[in-house]
């Protein structure tokens, strides 16, 4: 017998536009507002932060919290997003670990065959997002980005986990996968690799360095005065300035 996909897919359109299908969507949709609107805020104690208080640079006030963040327990406090945009200025965000902030900038790294590779040479400039949520902070930073060489990236890697060195062997970052077997296998191979050779080279690894332009330090509060203090570089030093929330 010859199938006919026009027959055989008509039944199952008109069930999903029956009246019963419309109100089980429509409550569906109430109930995950409902959801939203019930999730708790900051429903803890949250730190005091007094601007004046504040260093004359970023980078002393972004390691006094990140470390206190770690201190009230926030998992993985150096978690941050990473927003980009492609040479059409379409953006793209997504989560990636700090791996140092010192006077040069914010360090990250990365495949340069990424898609996050490929829209920082197409446009290299970004943002960065850290949020803590046990003790209601937040910071942003943004500026240019940089490209280290081959020696200081791979310096970088070699200085973390068997598993990020595993991770950075099995490559192809962003590549269309077949299927999650050939994810498996390759990454089995790089796990045994990666413990065989400590030092196994990846050539395609890339440090990059945000250079801060800006960089903005919110403190919330649970009467909704959030406290928001911006750093933005005029020559060679920093002006700061309070933002309303």
């Amino acid at each position: 017998m010859t199938d006919h996909p026009a027959h055989r897919d008509t039944p199952d359109t008109a069930a999903t536009d029956t009246p019963a299908a419309h109100h089980s969507d429509d409550a569906e949709a109430r109930a995950f507002r409902e959801l939203l609107r019930g999730l708790r805020v900051w429903d803890t104690e949250l730190p005091s932060f007094d601007p004046e208080t504040a260093p004359a640079e970023p980078l002393p006030l972004f390691r006094q919290w990140l470390r206190e963040a770690a201190e009230a327990g926030v998992p993985e406090p150096h978690t941050m997003t990473l927003a980009t945009a492609d040479a059409a200025g379409a953006p793209n965000v997504r989560t990636l670990m700090l791996h140092d902030a010192d006077e040069r900038g914010w360090h990250f790294a990365s495949h340069r065959g990424s898609r996050k590779g490929r829209e920082l040479d197409a446009r290299p400039r970004a943002a960065l997002g850290f949020y803590w949520a046990a003790v209601g902070r937040q910071v942003r930073v943004r500026g240019p980005v940089t490209a280290a060489g081959p020696e200081e990236s791979a310096a970088d890697l070699h200085r973390r986990s068997t598993g990020a060195l595993a991770a950075a062997l099995v490559g192809r970052q962003s590549e269309v996968l077949g299927s999650v077997g050939e994810l498996a296998q390759a990454s089995d191979a790089a796990w045994e690799r990666a413990r065989r050779e400590p030092e196994a080279p990846v050539p395609s690894w890339t440090l990059y360095v945000l250079h801060p332009e800006e960089v903005e330090f919110f403190q919330g509060d649970a009467q909704r005065r959030h406290l928001r203090l911006n750093y933005r570089r005029e020559g060679g030093g920093w002006m700061r300035e309070l933002l309303w929330p």
